[in-house]
């Protein structure tokens, strides 16, 4: 019997997977805990519309994920930090503060964990690159003035 499993199974398969299971199995322990539907026209309508509207959305993230990238790619983001004379920050430069940075001067939204770059204790210039997931990252060159 075809089933579309509502909860991960364990052994069967993850929630929303259509799997072929015995006929006793769905009936006696499957069905009436709720943890799969039979597979008929309208359920295989309805996994058909939701597999269609997940790779909808992924395809948009996706775009969005482009479309933030062409957009900082090798931008330079100047941050302001104080620091003493020997070239020192007082403190450090986070990843945090290059996604301010990011939102204030080209305003776009990125998430701090998605920035990697080096410790930044000193003036200068650092490279940082940004991952947008879906292999597409970005670079920006953080440019630390007193």
């Amino acid at each position: 019997m075809k089933v579309i499993l509502s909860k991960d199974v364990k052994g069967k398969g993850k929630k929303g997977e259509l799997v072929n299971v015995s006929d006793g199995y769905a009936r006696n322990y499957l069905l009436p805990r709720g943890l799969a539907v039979e597979a008929d026209a309208a359920a295989m309508n309805e996994l058909k519309n939701r597999e269609q509207a997940e790779a909808f959305h992924e395809e948009q993230q996706q775009k969005k994920a482009r479309d933030i990238a062409v957009k900082i790619d090798g931008k330079k983001l100047e941050i302001m930090a104080k620091g003493g004379q020997s070239g020192r920050l007082f403190g450090s430069v986070t990843t945090k503060e290059v996604a301010s940075e990011l939102k204030k001067q080209y305003h776009v939204n990125v998430d701090r964990r998605k920035i990697e770059m080096q410790d930044i204790k000193a003036f200068g210039s650092y490279e940082a690159e940004i991952k947008l997931g879906y292999n597409i990252s970005a670079k920006v060159t953080v440019i630390v003035c007193e």
